[in-house]
């Protein structure tokens, strides 16, 4: 067995403590014997909760060997709140002890400069792999297997139960609730997100009418108690009367038909989409990734497809789906639709002259016209947020979750992190607050000249007379508290660290396997070494009179299984989008090291 390269890892310390422990503090030392894999994530990221899923098979599959710990490691001012941690742990399935690390102190003893990082530890407590971004598991799963090898026969590996400890589940009508529908009975369809299912509850908003879904995580058509969703999210009813549901990690739309409770599959493979998929064709042939929200405008089904950040349609008509508009990159960026980046859009709301969206990661406001073309009402990009009504230019929202268009030609936002409703008036450019102390608000529909709040965190539906005058809120702006990497002004060594798993190769079969994209805010920031290329190092020149942005890298590699004697090879696509603050000084270095996989030597 090759020698690996290993390095001491640091302790697991975090401000707010240990969640799924049953009340216990965990040190490395209580692990040692075992393969500890460290994801450092945060709740507001997609691309995390699509790690999470992908670990779910790892481990049930390693239990008695692996110990996933989470770091939670927060983005948001949100975030950073305990409770809103122990939420996300619950709303997400998430069964391993996670450490609440809201100062980011393990982040940084660990050196993570991108959301989602996994990271192993061998049973003797030292580091040997890093990843950063999606696609990684089968690379973990075959370093495990190396690893508890290697170590049951150097008798340094412990066998037995880990240490997570299941929380009490609440006996609460909705849980983690997502979205909301009117149905035209005056009933109310919700997405009971946590528990996997939909709920049809009365014109009071409270009680009970029927549930569709089994209840279990799972992929099944079938009638109203043996269908399975996985944590469904945005609704939209159709002239026909049935219901499309974004059915989030099954990665597909679902189709409820409200006279029979059949649940049927209209989009998706359950596979999740990855780039070099097809992006467009038969419905039931075609990847997704994450549909968050639904809404059907200009004869099409719109989805928010937050796990690749664009917006995709599915023509009811001939049955397929393809991209509407934007690139996959992650930021904020207007134009014609084929050319517009959008950051994890996770909110649709329809009037005839425009679809609305909340772009949730740029805290941004967003609608499309007709023609296709992208522009922005409220949102500066990936890093700044905040509470702050006015001009809409200088207004900010903090990750925003729905949007609702209201009879007066205004926007509703359900201003999640916020716990606020804020109200965007094209008209007057204006962005004000209608309320309050709502427990993250993630959708709204009207009725009856009220509005009906999707209190997510709450577990409710909340009733409110929409007002006639604004509330008052004390302005707060915020950037996103990450500390920033000091490099020199002029040539800058940009390296994407990727070390193919073992037993494979780069796939060269079809062209290049590498991919690599630099771009900046502010642009003037590089003097060269912007856009695309194939090669993973690259360098850049960095203007001195810019004395602070951020570096926007994306890395894609591909490799395949090196046996000659497999015809057909399986292959993996492994990808990260970096944001790195960056600050300009003469004792900064010349060398930037992002590792996509494998170790920084």
């Amino acid at each position: 067995m090759a020698k690996r390269v290993r390095v001491r890892a640091p302790e697991l310390l975090g401000k707010g403590g240990w969640i799924n422990t049953g009340g216990r503090e965990l040190g490395l030392a209580d692990l040692r014997g075992r393969i500890v894999i460290v994801d450092f994530w945060t709740f507001c990221c997609v691309n995390c909760l699509h790690v999470l899923d992908e670990l779910r098979e790892l481990e049930e599959k390693h239990r008695d060997t692996v110990v996933v710990i989470g770091v939670h490691s927060p983005k948001f001012v949100h975030e950073a709140e305990h409770r809103a941690v122990v939420d996300a742990v619950e709303r997400y399935g998430v069964e391993h002890p996670v450490l609440d690390d809201p100062e980011l102190a393990t982040w940084k003893q660990y050196a993570v400069r991108a959301w989602p990082t996994l990271v192993v530890i061998d049973p003797e407590g030292y580091v040997v792999a890093q990843h950063a971004g999606e696609g990684h598991v089968h690379a973990i799963e075959r370093l495990v297997a190396e690893l508890e090898e290697e170590h049951a026969a150097k008798g340094t590996l412990r066998r037995g139960d880990g240490p997570y400890v299941a929380p009490e589940p609440e006996p609460t009508v909705l849980r983690f609730p997502g979205k909301a529908v009117v149905l035209p009975g005056g009933t109310f369809l919700v997405s009971d997100t946590t528990r996997h299912q939909l709920v049809e509850l009365a014109g009071d908003g409270e009680s009970v009418v029927r549930r569709i879904g089994s209840g279990a995580r799972g992929f099944a058509d079938g009638d109203a108690s043996t269908a399975a969703f996985n944590e469904p999210q945005g609704l939209a009813l159709l002239d026909d009367g049935s219901v499309v549901v974004a059915d989030t990690v099954n990665h597909a739309l679902r189709r409820l038909d409200l006279a029979t409770g059949a649940v049927t599959t209209l989009a998706g493979t359950g596979r999740q989409w990855w780039q070099g998929s097809p992006a467009s064709g038969p419905a039931r042939e075609v990847d997704l990734s994450s549909p968050w929200d639904v809404a059907w405008w200009q004869g099409r089904v719109w989805i928010a497809m937050a796990g690749v950040h664009q917006l995709w349609a599915y023509d009811p008509q001939d049955g397929t789906v393809a991209v509407a508009a934007g690139t996959t990159n992650e930021g904020l960026v207007d134009g014609p639709g084929a050319e517009a980046w959008f950051a994890q859009p996770s909110g649709l709301a329809a009037t005839p002259e425009r679809l609305w969206l909340a772009d949730s990661e740029t805290s941004a406001l967003r609608w499309v016209e007709p023609d296709g073309s992208v522009h922005t009402a409220v949102g500066t990009g990936l890093f700044d947020f905040g509470h702050r009504d006015g001009a809409a230019e200088q207004a900010l929202l903090q990750h925003p979750l729905g949007v609702t268009a209201l009879p007066d030609g205004s926007v509703a936002v359900a201003d999640t992190y916020n716990h606020a409703l804020r109200r965007y008036d094209p008209a007057t450019g204006e962005v004000t607050t209608l309320a309050t102390d709502l427990r993250e608000p993630s959708d709204a529909v009207l009725v009856d000249g009220d509005i009906v709040v999707v209190e997510s965190a709450r577990h409710r539906l909340t009733r409110l007379r929409l007002p006639e005058e604004a509330v008052r809120v004390p302005e707060v702006a915020h950037r996103t508290r990450r500390e920033a990497t000091e490099v020199a002004p002029g040539r800058l060594r940009l390296d994407v660290v990727f070390q193919a798993p073992a037993g494979q190769k780069l796939d060269d079969r079809y062209g290049p396997s590498t991919r690599l994209l630099v771009s900046a805010t502010p642009p003037e920031l590089l003097r060269g070494g912007e856009g695309a290329g194939t090669d993973l190092s690259r360098t850049l020149e960095l203007d001195p009179a810019v004395t602070e942005g951020v570096l926007h890298v994306s890395a894609v590699a591909a490799s395949c299984d090196d046996d000659p004697a497999t015809e057909y090879p399986a292959c993996h696509v492994h990808q990260q989008d970096w944001g790195v603050p960056v600050r300009l000084t003469e004792a900064g270095a010349g060398r930037l090291s992002l590792v996509l996989a494998g170790m920084d030597a």
